[in-house]
């Protein structure tokens, strides 16, 4: 396949800026119509959760270093609000999309009042350059398809300095069921099969250490796997 017909080569940020920004800034909207009248906002917090304490002896802070959390492509801040909160002592947010961050600001302000939300970075992902040594959790959900395979590749090996030591990056995202990826023209994006998906987390320098599917998701949906990810070269 040469590179113009490989389908993350049709992504382009401003139309899928464009599309969010025309999106209701809800949890219906950011969910793509599936919000609080499904069981998807309640099973993706229920499966992610059972993820990280399935990962609780792999993820203990190194000594000294508090729990900070990065929500990435965090939308409304649904996740941080009804997950990321509640294993994280305090979470910066990274988000382009303008209304969505302003809403962000409502959604938050009783965590912001608690000392549980850091930064807020308008930013995109290929925009984004942290602070090396920061996190100790760098969750990116249903985002990272809007970033190019070798783009991808430079923010996976961005976050991955960006790491506490023992730090983790998760990747949840939509997996195409045959091995091969979907561009979505509607918002820019493509859907990456699960083989992909390691290729570009090895390419970046990154080892799997644990993966699972979401249960409980309608089936009309792509399935949804979750990835646990340390540099290769983490102890």
């Amino acid at each position: 396949m040469s590179e113009n017909d490989r389908p993350d080569s049709h992504i382009n940020y401003n139309d899928a800026i464009s599309y969010w920004t025309d999106t209701p800034a809800t949890v219906d909207g950011v969910l793509g119509g599936y919000g609080e009248q499904t069981i998807v906002p309640t099973m993706d917090v229920l499966g992610s959760s059972h993820f990280l304490r399935k990962l609780k002896s792999r993820m203990i802070p190194a000594e000294g270093c508090k729990k900070i959390g990065a929500d990435i492509g965090a939308g409304i801040g649904r996740v941080t609000k009804t997950m990321l909160s509640k294993y994280c002592d305090v979470v910066d947010l990274v988000e382009p999309v303008k209304p969505f961050c302003d809403q962000m600001k409502v959604e938050l302000k009783d965590l912001s009042e608690e000392g549980k939300v850091g930064k807020i970075f308008e930013l995109g992902m290929q925009e984004w350059d942290p602070e090396k040594g920061k996190y100790w959790l760098i969750w990116c959900q249903w985002c990272v398809g809007h970033l190019p395979d070798e783009e991808l590749i430079k923010f996976f090996v961005r976050c991955s300095e960006a790491l506490q030591p023992n730090g983790t990056i998760i990747v949840k995202e939509n997996n195409t069921p045959a091995d091969k990826d979907d561009f979505d023209p509607t918002d820019s994006s493509v859907t990456r099969s699960d083989n992909k998906f390691k290729e570009l987390f090895e390419k970046s320098g990154l080892k799997l250490i644990a993966t699972e599917r979401q249960k409980g998701l309608p089936k009309e949906l792509y399935p949804v796997r979750m990835y646990a990810l340390k540099p290769v070269d983490n102890k």
